[in-house]
């Protein structure tokens, strides 16, 4: 079609064409089963099914064989885990897999993969607290503290909420246990499961109380104990957790975790987090110069690299387009579950947390939603020298992070990563179009003209009906409309709420959007916001 057929709405164009069948979705279940063993659940199957579905449990049920049955539901991220005998051949769940997404209303099914704390053993104590003056805290300190209105969850190991640096962070409410089923997140062996209470203490021990080390910031914290004492946990439970923390209404998530590949189940629920509003910080993986590991990967979390005190790249961390920001890992002194109280480790683990701690300061000093909280990290990082692959836009700074007007730019950003870089002056423009489905038959495709040169990031926003299950997809730099098979981008969550993050889009032609309906019909609003 020529220009003239474009129609224009609030400097974008959208054109509307014909759409193809949708044939994707996800949907609805109910919460933790009681007994269930803690940590890795290598037997078992994550089935993701559609909220369309009359009883998402019972469709599963009926495929599942004999020998398997369904132990675990979780209605708000859409799955059901089936978990087959230990000694079952892995033909039987290759081939329950195979099998059940045959059915109409499954979307997907995968292996309950096993992730791990991010870290590494390391060498004794030579610094005290290095981290904090590396991303200058203390500037930040002269302005502000940090607020116990802004609340950081640890999703890790269980967090030791009565140690002396911790205990003024954690209200009533101290978390909730989703390796045990239980409402009491500490540790279940205080020797063994230090890596959440560590973590947590980077980020927010508590700072100026004449005890032991500062966090980054006096944020207030949650504890979800997703990683058993032996520093591992199923896919299950964490995407449990972090669904959990973000209907807490946590700022910021904190993923010191990660391993066992890209999973749907996964995806789903940091991209639920990342709807309600949570900001979330992940580590970037001990794998010695690997690729990005998951769930940083993915484009709803902010990924982190690990530096040395001497600023320059630890030697263990992972590197890629997806990293963001960088943040000192090695030999980071925090809280302990021990005697001790206090012990220097090393990871990516220890670098997240410093991110976080400083998106809790960040917050305590204005008022961001977390796109616009993500934006401002990076705007405010310094480029320490590093590639993108390294250090995306660069060190984090708590000081320029505070004490900087969000929109004015001020940091010295690096080329910045996948979804970095942006490191100017943070405008956006926005706008909306609505649309509607008539059934799982009907889908519409819709162009965007780009009204920045070169911008920095794209996020397409969808919001559905309730009582639907739509998707959303996307491609950039090929002019044709993306179907349910053929994209660059997919969002395809439990509901109609659907969200893709598009960083450094190319915008030499328009931007193409797919919204179908795998069941269901209604209304939508299809928003595009377009970052400078």
């Amino acid at each position: 079609m020529s220009d003239k057929d474009t129609p224009s709405w609030k400097r974008r164009g959208f054109l509307k064409t014909t759409g193809a069948l949708g044939l994707i979705g996800l949907s609805g279940v109910t919460s933790a089963t009681p007994g269930r063993s803690p940590g890795a659940k290598e037997d078992e199957i994550l089935v993701g099914v559609s909220k369309t579905a009359d009883d998402p449990k019972m469709e599963v049920e009926k495929a599942v064989p004999g020998n398997a049955r369904v132990v675990h539901e979780n209605k708000q991220l859409g799955y059901v885990a089936v978990k087959f005998p230990s000694q079952a051949p892995e033909v039987a769940r290759n081939n329950f897999i195979e099998a059940i997404t045959k059915k109409d209303n499954v979307k997907y099914a995968e292996k309950n993969e096993t992730l791990e704390a991010q870290y590494l053993p390391s060498d004794p104590r030579y610094s005290d607290q290095y981290a904090a003056q590396m991303v200058n805290a203390d500037e930040a300190w002269d302005t502000t503290l940090g607020s116990s209105d802004v609340t950081i969850a640890v999703i890790d190991a269980g967090v030791k909420y009565d140690h002396p640096d911790l205990a003024d962070q954690f209200g009533s409410n101290k978390g909730y246990d989703f390796v045990d089923n239980d409402s009491d997140p500490y540790p279940d062996v205080l020797a063994d499961e230090y890596h959440g209470t560590h973590v947590a203490g980077i980020a927010a021990g508590t700072t100026d109380n004449n005890e032991g080390v500062s966090g980054i910031s006096n944020s207030s914290l949650l504890s979800g104990r997703a990683l058993s004492e032996e520093g591992t946990g199923s896919t299950a439970d964490i995407a449990d957790a972090v669904q959990w923390a973000a209907d807490q209404g946590a700022d910021v998530i904190n993923l010191s975790l990660g391993g066992g590949g890209a999973t749907s189940t996964m995806q789903n629920a940091v991209s639920y987090a990342y709807n309600a509003g949570s900001l979330i910080v992940a580590a970037a993986g001990n794998d010695y110069g690997q690729p990005v590991s998951y769930p940083a990967a993915y484009s709803e979390c902010l990924a982190v690299s690990a530096l040395d005190s001497d600023a320059s790249l630890a030697n263990y961390s992972n590197v890629g387009n997806e990293i963001e920001l960088a943040a000192p890992g090695t030999n980071v002194l925090s809280t302990w579950t021990t005697s001790t109280e206090y012990e220097s480790i090393s990871g990516t683990s220890m670098a997240t947390p410093v991110v976080s701690g400083v998106a809790g300061l960040a917050l305590a000093a204005h008022d961001l939603t977390n796109e616009e909280l993500r934006t401002h990290l990076k705007n405010t990082a310094v480029d320490i020298g590093l590639a993108s692959s390294e250090q995306g836009s660069g060190r984090v700074d708590a000081g320029n992070a505070v004490t900087t007007q969000p929109g004015s730019g001020g940091g010295d950003g690096g080329d910045g990563g996948d979804d970095g870089g942006d490191g100017g002056s943070g405008d956006s423009t926005s706008a909306s179009v609505d649309g509607s489905l008539s059934g799982y038959w009907d889908s519409k495709c819709w162009n965007y003209g780009f009204s920045y040169s070169s911008p920095s990031k794209v996020v397409v926003e969808l919001s559905g009906p309730s009582n639907a299950d739509f998707d959303l997809y996307a491609s950039d730099g090929t002019g044709s409309c993306p179907s349910t098979s053929n994209y660059d981008y997919r969002s395809w969550t439990t509901d109609s709420q659907e969200t893709i993050v598009v960083d450094n889009p190319d915008d030499s032609t328009d931007l193409t959007v797919l919204v179908d309906s795998y069941s269901g019909s209604g209304g939508y609003t299809l928003t595009i916001t377009e970052y400078q």
